[in-house]
C-alpha cells in the first residue's frame, strides 16, 4: 500500500517537474504539441499492436493452444496504451516501451519470472470460487 501511495504521488510530481522544465526550455506550445503528438502516435501504435495481439490469440485458439503468452502481451499493450493517454513524458516513454515488441518481450519475461517465483514461494495464491 505504501508503494502505491509513493507511486501515485512521486510519478505525477516528477512528470509535472519535467513538463515545467521542458516548457521553460523549449516553450509552452512545443511542449504541449509534444505531449499531444506522443499521445496521438501512441494511440495509433497501441491500436496496431492490439490488433496484432488479438490475431495471434485467435491463431493460437484455432491451433488448439492456450494463448497465455499472448494474453500477457495483450495486458502489456493495454497498460502501455493507458500510459500514453496519461499526459507526461515519463509515462509516454513507459507506454512506448510497452508497445514495442522487443521491449515488451523483456517486460513479459520479467513479469513471468516474478509471477513464477511468487507462486513457488507461496506469496501469490490463486483462488477459485
Amino acid at each position: 500500500m505504501t508503494k502505491l501511495l509513493l507511486l501515485f504521488t512521486f510519478v505525477p510530481l516528477l512528470e509535472l517537474f519535467l513538463l515545467i522544465e521542458v516548457g521553460r526550455r523549449v516553450g509552452t506550445l512545443p511542449t504541449v504539441l509534444l505531449v499531444v503528438s506522443t499521445g496521438f502516435v501512441g494511440v495509433l501504435l497501441a491500436r496496431a499492436q492490439g490488433f496484432l495481439v488479438l490475431t495471434r490469440i485467435a491463431h493460437n485458439l484455432r491451433e488448439g493452444d492456450l494463448p497465455g503468452e499472448e494474453l500477457l502481451n495483450g495486458v502489456l499493450v493495454l497498460i502501455g496504451a493507458a500510459f500514453l493517454l496519461t499526459p507526461g513524458l515519463i509515462t509516454d516513454t513507459a507506454g512506448f516501451l510497452l508497445l514495442i515488441p522487443q521491449t515488451r518481450h523483456t517486460a513479459r519475461v520479467y513479469i513471468y519470472r516474478k509471477l513464477k517465483k511468487a507462486l513457488e514461494d507461496g506469496t501469490l495464491r490463486m483462488f477459485r470460487r
